[in-house]
């Protein structure tokens, strides 16, 4: 029986005499754990949570607190690019309603003004490489038609992949006591997005320049620079491992988070998530000792 959620008979594997066939199981072509994996040779200090993860070989390296509930800040928003990729189109126009004026103090911004209009798929780039928030709440509204109609549908698509300690109520992670995750939980989305090869192009790129416009017509330049340390050549990889790309997230109650994929000197995928490091060199510096630990 193929799974379903709702179904609590598809948790079994159901044989006849008749058949020598099993179903499937839903993970077997995932990384499991039920239990922290805690290498002596490997300093697991510098954050609340973190995972190391074979992609190919579909086994969990180091497993310390991934089941642990914690605020994912702007790592909300590889859900919202996934989605945005998986039920939107790159040349479609997305227009900014009033509701992307965001007076949270930090908060990362465009800022973009009710009326202006850009590509979705130049909104992804000011999403994943900018982190910008209300990018995301323009692209919720496109999507789904609000803010809140997105949350449900995050939740729903979550909960398919199998992140059933997972709720999300924004877009882009800005602080919700309800909105929460894993650093398990993220690993399964970012494993799902990462097999689109837009998404990987969203979380590699280096640089990215593009023009928008205002409500008036009138043309907004905006130019990107990753925010990701290894690929600008300021935190070095261990020998053999090259970083492909990926999303972080800081915020007050989050902490420092990072969710990384990378590559062995062979080819092969590695998945890693730090959540809740007190800073940003303690956040790479955590995840520099887990890449250490890729055979």
């Amino acid at each position: 029986m193929p799974f379903d959620i709702d179904n609590p008979n598809t948790a079994y594997t159901l044989d006849a005499n008749v058949s020598t066939d099993s179903a499937k199981p839903f993970a077997a072509d995932l990384c499991v754990t039920d239990a922290d994996i805690r290498p002596d040779t490997v300093e697991l200090s510098l954050a609340s949570a973190e995972g190391l993860f074979d992609v190919s070989g579909k086994e969990t390296l180091i497993s310390d607190a991934v089941h642990e509930r914690l605020h994912p800040a702007s790592t909300t928003k590889i859900m919202t690019a996934y989605l945005a990729l998986k039920y939107g189109k790159l040349e479609d126009t997305l227009i900014a309603s009033k509701n992307v004026l965001i007076t949270e103090s930090g908060a990362q911004l465009i800022p973009l003004h009710e009326g202006d209009r850009m590509t979705l798929d130049q909104a992804l780039h000011a999403l994943m490489m900018y982190s910008a928030n209300d990018a995301a709440v323009m692209i919720a509204e496109y999507i789904s038609g609000s803010v809140e109609a997105f949350a449900d549908l995050m939740n729903k698509e979550a909960l398919a992949l199998g992140a059933t300690n997972t709720h999300f109520t924004n877009p882009n992670g800005l602080t919700d006591e309800e909105h929460y995750t894993t650093a398990y939980d993220l690993y399964l989305i970012f494993n799902t997005a990462v097999k689109n090869e837009k998404f990987i192009e969203l979380i590699s790129t280096m640089e990215y320049s593009f023009t928008y416009t205002d409500a008036a017509g009138n043309p907004k330049q905006m130019d990107l620079q990753s925010p990701n340390l290894y690929l600008r050549g300021e935190k070095e990889t261990p020998p053999g491992i090259q970083v492909v790309g990926g999303k972080t997230g800081t915020t007050k109650a989050a902490g420092s988070c990072l969710v990384l994929l990378s590559q062995d000197a062979a080819g092969k995928p590695y998945i890693s998530v730090v959540l809740n490091a007190a800073d940003r060199e303690g956040v790479y510096n955590q995840t520099s000792a887990l890449l250490q630990y890729i055979p």
